[in-house]
């Protein structure tokens, strides 16, 4: 039986910290997107709940995904609908920062007709008719943290485009028992926290596109004795550009943005660059173009 007191304390003792030391501690729900509207708030409490680590099928009206567990968990589940004068890639990017500040590790995200059916997300996994949307305008993702006392939180955030352009964002943080594996989620992987991802252009001298969080976080991160700092420089290959050219592109920038790191106090012996280029293209749209990742591995 879970103890659902032990983790309602834990919710409400984050809510009364200072909001720099509520973001490190992932039992909060995560800040709202702020252009949206809170339409139902449903608790979660179940020795089985369903979550879903790759794509969902449904199969003689079963659903079917590679990866999948029932987990028991407690927590809450939010709807809110998108203010139509924002969109529902911008509520991604706010809950994608939100977890980035939290060290949170994505453990699976897809988007698109490679999610699999709209209507099996919100009818049979999420009981939400209203996310019945277009299968190509979906996504979803599932992001893993742990806390220091050891503590696991899951959050699924599920956004979609109904046929009526109205768009949804549904939320699930979840607190899982202990002892119970989580797919993915180990004390290993607890160790890594990031990516942060850095656009850049230029070329002889070169701009990154980062924000002071981004910065703080970084150097917060990195403060820790033994910690590993790891830059990895990416590239977009140009229609006329040579795959050596755009490798050295991608050096240049990394080499580039470790000297800024030095300067704010991170030293070349905690740094690792690898030099990615245009190599190892990835299908999460938040991860294109010219840009250094930034991971830090904790001893």
């Amino acid at each position: 039986m879970l103890n659902h007191r032990f983790f309602q304390c834990i919710a409400l003792l984050a809510s009364c910290l200072p909001e720099v030391a509520a973001a490190a501690i992932p039992a909060q729900m995560p800040e709202p997107f702020p252009q949206s509207t809170l339409e139902t708030t449903v608790d979660i409490e179940s020795p089985g709940h369903l979550v879903l680590f790759s794509p969902v099928r449904e199969v003689n009206n079963q659903i079917r995904s590679e990866t999948m567990a029932r987990l028991p968990v407690t927590g809450e589940g939010r709807l809110y609908e998108i203010a139509r004068d924002s969109g529902r890639d911008k509520a991604r990017e706010h809950y994608l920062r939100l977890l980035q500040d939290r060290g949170a590790q994505i453990l699976f995200d897809c988007n698109g007709i490679s999610c699999g059916r709209s209507n099996v997300w919100a009818n049979q996994i999420f009981g939400q008719r209203v996310l019945y949307g277009r299968d190509g305008t979906q996504d979803y993702l599932v992001a893993g943290t742990t806390a220091n006392d050891g503590s696991r939180w899951l959050t699924l955030i599920y956004t979609v485009t109904r046929g009526n352009l109205r768009e949804y964002v549904w939320i699930e943080h979840l607190a899982v028992e202990p002892g119970v594996r989580v797919p993915g989620l180990g004390s290993v992987d607890s160790r890594i926290r990031g990516p942060v991802i850095v656009p850049w252009t230029g070329g002889i001298t070169y701009r990154f596109d980062w924000s002071a969080r981004d910065r703080r976080k970084i150097s917060d991160w990195s403060d820790e004795e033994g910690t590993l700092v790891v830059l990895s420089g990416f590239s977009a290959l140009g229609a006329e550009e040579s795959f050596e050219d755009a490798m050295e592109r991608a050096s240049g920038a990394t080499k580039s943005l470790s000297e800024v790191l030095l300067k704010t106090g991170v030293s070349i012996e905690q740094q690792k660059l690898i030099i990615v280029g245009p190599s190892v293209p990835l299908a999460d749209p938040d991860r294109q173009g010219d840009r250094v990742e930034v991971t830090v591995i904790t001893r």
